[in-house]
């Protein structure tokens, strides 16, 4: 009976409310420096394959791993430890994406392109810090309240820069929609302001301690050769899903949709379907095991482009866009459900924080990166042909499924630091 006034208490209390604000300004960047800015670009007529380029200002979320240690090594002198990293951060961020404003991509994409990579900087150091706060501050009855509220500030952070600012760009110059988006990163300011700072803890007293004992440890146990085909299939795995995600927004504009069309039904619904596809594939997992529910929702997520084929086939559709939105949306959220967690089982709990960093890292290469050349190739082939294609650029991370993930599991695991009963396999991995 003690049980519901207990998880009352927990959500009420005041580091689980900071973390709804702090969610809030780690979400906030990320549209605007690639789905929404996309928008803005195509409708200022820049070239395709620019557009497509501008994937490689998300650079820094794939390298964050690199500094990660130095943002945990170091403090700055206000607000402790970690909200004196997020404050700055988040100042920073409200005056980069306030610049943004007097950007006119048409005439001066470089400028813009160092804007957006400034922003991207902040936030994907940002991100660092707010993971670690989250994991200092929350005690293990919190966790679950923690980092599901905290996912509820990032998604409604979502919401307002890829549906409200498609909406908002309909009825008001560019400029005015970065202004207005800057100002909400207010909300992340006084959401730090507000929280309390975890207990003081010993930060790592060498280079060895912070930096190479993580990595070393997870080539170690791995072994060298089966550490780097992990890191190759993460860049892989979800390379289709990347691919379309890149490109949809300057193709539904080009197919005539409007900017408040996008921003309702693909920012708004296909956000929503996003989230549904990832508690469904929480709850499929716990079935299936990470093995089978990465095989599944990996098939899944690459059939799912079928569905933007068929929209470029059929072209201006309203009725089969909201088909296409949903079932795209909700597939990448089942694969995104069985990654996290097949990521999360890779991690030893002694240095999870910079492991999972280094992982999620190059998971971002495949959104950042490898999608560069999109535009290009959306361009060369037309689209009909490049969502077909970007189903073929799926198939690689299927095949090295295998190696590390079989279907039929191997009744021997592999042991995994950190857990306390090694034969207590909480992701049936055995």
């Amino acid at each position: 009976m003690k049980t519901i006034p207990s998880l009352i208490q927990v959500f009420q209390s005041r580091k689980i409310a900071a973390l709804l604000f702090i969610g809030f300004s780690s979400g906030l960047p990320l549209f605007l420096t690639s789905k929404t800015l996309q928008a803005w670009m195509t409708v200022e007529k820049v070239d395709l394959t620019a557009i497509g380029l501008f994937s490689l200002v998300g650079l820094p979320y794939s390298l964050k791993f690199i500094w990660s240690p130095l943002v945990d090594r170091f403090a700055l002198p206000f607000l402790g430890r970690r909200r004196g990293w997020l404050i700055a951060l988040q100042i920073g961020l409200l005056l980069a994406i306030a610049l943004m404003a007097f950007q006119q991509p048409k005439q001066a994409l470089q400028l813009l392109a160092i804007n957006a990579l400034a922003i991207a900087t902040f936030s994907a150091t940002q991100d660092i810090v707010a993971d670690a706060y989250r994991t200092d501050v929350l005690q293990q009855r919190e966790m679950g309240a923690g980092v599901a509220v905290f996912v509820l500030g990032y998604r409604i952070a979502l919401l307002l820069t890829g549906a409200l600012a498609l909406i908002l760009a309909d009825r008001m110059p560019w400029s005015s929609v970065y202004l207005l988006m800057s100002a909400t990163m207010a909300i992340g300011i006084l959401g730090t302001l507000f929280a309390p700072e975890p207990r003081e803890v010993n930060p790592p007293a060498s280079l060895k301690e912070a930096v190479i004992q993580p990595f070393g440890e997870f080539f170690q146990r791995r072994g060298a050769v089966s550490a780097l085909l992990i890191l190759v299939f993460i860049v892989l795995y979800k390379l289709g899903d990347a691919l379309v995600n890149n490109m949809s927004t300057p193709f539904l504009l080009q197919t005539g949709f409007t900017q408040t069309d996008i921003g309702a039904i693909q920012g708004g619904m296909g956000l929503i379907a996003t989230i549904v596809g990832t508690l469904a594939g929480g709850a499929v997992l716990s079935k299936l095991g990470i093995n089978r529910s990465l095989w599944v929702f990996g098939v899944l997520q690459a059939v799912s482009n079928l569905a933007y084929f068929m929209l470029a086939q059929i072209g201006k559709n309203y009725q089969f866009l909201v088909i296409t939105i949903n079932i795209e949306n909700f597939c990448a959220g089942l694969g995104t459900a069985a990654f996290v967690a097949f990521l999360m089982n890779l991690c030893n709990q002694r240095f999870s924080a910079t492991q999972y960093a280094l992982l999620s890292s190059f998971m971002a290469v495949s959104r950042d990166i490898l999608v560069a050349p999109a535009g290009a190739l959306a361009k060369s082939t037309g689209w009909s042909m490049f969502f077909l294609l970007s189903i073929v650029f799926a198939i690689p991370g299927l095949l090295l499924l295998p190696l590390f993930a079989p279907w039929n599991q191997q009744p021997v695991a592999v042991p995994r630091p950190g857990l306390a009963d090694e034969s207590e396999d909480l992701w049936e991995t055995k």
